[in-house]
C-alpha cells in the first residue's frame, strides 16, 4: 500500500497521543518519533506513560481532558492500543462452562467500551478544519465472519462489539466530523506479553517485534482517509470480515 503524499506522516503537524503503553503502544511512540517529526507524540496508560489514563474510570478521563486537554490541542493522531485477553483470574474460555460473569464484564469494560468512551472524552480536542486519525486495536478473532474455531467467548465479543461501536462512531464523524477517519486495526501476532501464553504454534515469519507491528501499522493508518473511514483491516491492508 502506498499512500498519498498529503497523508505521509512526515507531513502532519500538531499534536498525536498513544494510549496503552504495552509493547505495541511503545513501540508506536518509538516509530513516530521518526516518523511524524511534526507531531508532538504524548503517551497515557493507568500505570506507564507521559500521563495517567484508565479507560475503565470516567473521572479518569474527564480529568485527563480537563488537566491535558489545552496542550494536545490540535490532537490530529489517536492510536489507542488498550486491550486485555488475560491476567489475574482471567484466562480465555476454551468452552461454555468456563464462561464468567465478571470475565465478560471486565474484557467488555476494556476491550469495547474504552475506546468509544475515549474518543468520546477526546472528541473536543479534535479540529474540524483539519483532517484527524483516529485509530484502535482490535484483533481478527472479534470477526464473526472468520469465528472457525469458537473458544474466546469474552475477548471475541468484546472486539466484535469494539468493532460495531466504533464503526457506528465513523459513520456519525463522517457528518459531524468529515475530515476524521477511524480505523480498526488487527496487528497480527506480535510478542507481546498480551499474546505470550498463546503463541506457541505461531511460525516465526508470522511472528511480528513490536518495531515491525508499529511500523506496519503506521503505513496501514497512513493510506486511510474519511472515505475510507470504519474499515476494519489487518496489519497488511487488507479488509477482515465484520
Amino acid at each position: 500500500m502506498s499512500p498519498s503524499p498529503a497523508s505521509t506522516l512526515s507531513q502532519w503537524v500538531g499534536h498525536g497521543l498513544v494510549v496503552g503503553l504495552g509493547g505495541i503502544g511503545q513501540a508506536l511512540v518509538d516509530a513516530l518519533g521518526k516518523q511524524a517529526p511534526g507531531l508532538e507524540v504524548h503517551s497515557a496508560g493507568p500505570h506507564r506513560g507521559d500521563h495517567r489514563l484508565d479507560l475503565c474510570s470516567d473521572a479518569s478521563l474527564a480529568a485527563f481532558v480537563a488537566e491535558q486537554g489545552p496542550r494536545l490541542q490540535p490532537l490530529r493522531l489517536v492510536v489507542c492500543t488498550a486491550g486485555l485477553l488475560h491476567g489475574e483470574d482471567l484466562q480465555p474460555e476454551k468452552r461454555l462452562a468456563q464462561v464468567r460473569r465478571q470475565a465478560l464484564e471486565r474484557s467488555f469494560a476494556v476491550n469495547a467500551f474504552g475506546p468509544l468512551l475515549l474518543a468520546q472524552a477526546l472528541e473536543p480536542l479534535l479540529p474540524r478544519d483539519q483532517p484527524v486519525h483516529f485509530a484502535c486495536l482490535s484483533a481478527r478473532v472479534g470477526s464473526i465472519g472468520d469465528n472457525r474455531l469458537g473458544g474466546w467467548y469474552a475477548y471475541r465479543a468484546a472486539k466484535a462489539a469494539q468493532n460495531q461501536l466504533l464503526r457506528t462512531l465513523a459513520l456519525e464523524w463522517r457528518r459531524r466530523l468529515p475530515l476524521a477517519t477511524v480505523t480498526l486495526l488487527h496487528p497480527g501476532t506480535t510478542a507481546t506479553g498480551l499474546s505470550q501464553p498463546f503463541r506457541s504454534g505461531v511460525p516465526p515469519e508470522r511472528l511480528f517485534s513490536p518495531e515491525r507491528a508499529a511500523r506496519q501499522l503506521l503505513q496501514v493508518i497512513e493510506g486511510q482517509t474519511p472515505e475510507s473511514s470504519g474499515a476494519f483491516l489487518a496489519w497488511d491492508g487488507q479488509p477482515i470480515p465484520w
